[in-house]
């Protein structure tokens, strides 16, 4: 059981393997010309859980993301939500499949307000002929919907939607992005390196961030490379090497140092000791 600063978190109630994948992916390849980014990928990620994707430099997980996110377009393989075989030539075909993605430059405007960052590219319009025919923003209910947003992930250091995102700091921007992600995301939410800028505080701030999300009912996949972090609010941690899984580990049942030597090819998945593999994968 996870630890936090907000009490304990569970792990996903009953056996993984009993429910169905919210997102899927089944061998993906993706070529660069002779490079091979992507060489049969396979990912699950399962309803009310936190799977952390990790992986060495050149392991394929940034395109793995990216494919998921509809950044990039496999070669072979297939996406699936829900069951259902999905294409994602674009992130706006994500995001209408329900996956948002926090990326780690974060793609906010400093220079304009918290409610309208959250609701950049999908604002509100004012009810009837101004909003259908003028297209007037209604703001007063972008803001009342933002302050809502943020209040429900329980981010008590930003008070004012109207405060310029550029006077924030680097954990509150990351808040910001990661309400904007649960509120649009209704299936998936996908965290690249959402700690890696930040100081101690704000990283611990952000992790308690990331598992409201999957307590308020959004799975996340969160790509990090700090184990410590992963191993504190995972459940399940997905080792990427050579552009493809080479296995699916429950962190309560290995260490990170486990984790490091799959990663780098150092260890055998084999050779772990017994409960190291999730059991879906075991």
């Amino acid at each position: 059981m996870n630890q936090t600063s907000t009490g304990a978190v569970g792990r996903p109630a009953g056996p993984i393997g009993s429910a169905e994948p919210v997102l899927q992916a089944v061998g993906l390849v993706k070529r660069y010309g002779n490079v091979t980014a992507l060489g049969g990928a396979d990912l699950e990620l399962y309803p009310g859980e936190i799977l952390a994707v990790i992986g060495d430099n050149g392991a394929g997980k940034s395109s793995l993301i990216k494919a998921l996110s509809g950044a990039i377009v496999p070669d072979a393989g297939e996406i699936l939500v829900e069951g259902r075989p999905v294409r994602l030539p674009t992130p706006i075909a994500a995001r209408e499949a329900g996956i948002e993605t926090v990326h780690q430059s974060l793609a906010v405007s400093p220079s304009l307000d918290i409610a309208t960052n959250l609701f950049l590219g999908r604002e509100l319009r004012r009810p009837g002929v101004l909003g259908s025919v003028f297209r007037m923003l209604d703001r007063s209910r972008m803001r009342s919907e933002a302050a809502r947003h943020l209040s429900e992930l329980g981010i008590k250091t930003i008070q004012n939607p109207n405060q310029a995102v550029e006077t924030l700091s680097g954990g509150q921007r990351q808040a910001v992005a990661v309400a904007r992600a649960a509120a649009f995301g209704n299936r998936v939410v996908i965290m690249d390196e959402p700690t890696a800028a930040l100081g101690v505080r704000e990283s611990r701030a952000v992790l308690d961030l990331i598992l409201r999300v999957r307590d308020s009912g959004l799975p996340v996949i969160l790509i990090s490379h700090n184990m410590p972090h992963v191993f504190e609010v995972a459940d399940r941690v997905h080792v990427q090497r050579l552009g493809r899984r080479v296995a699916t580990l429950d962190p309560s049942g290995c260490s990170m140092s486990d984790a490091v030597a799959v990663m780098t090819g150092a260890l055998d998945p084999a050779e772990l000791p017994a409960g190291a593999l999730a059991p879906a994968y075991s």
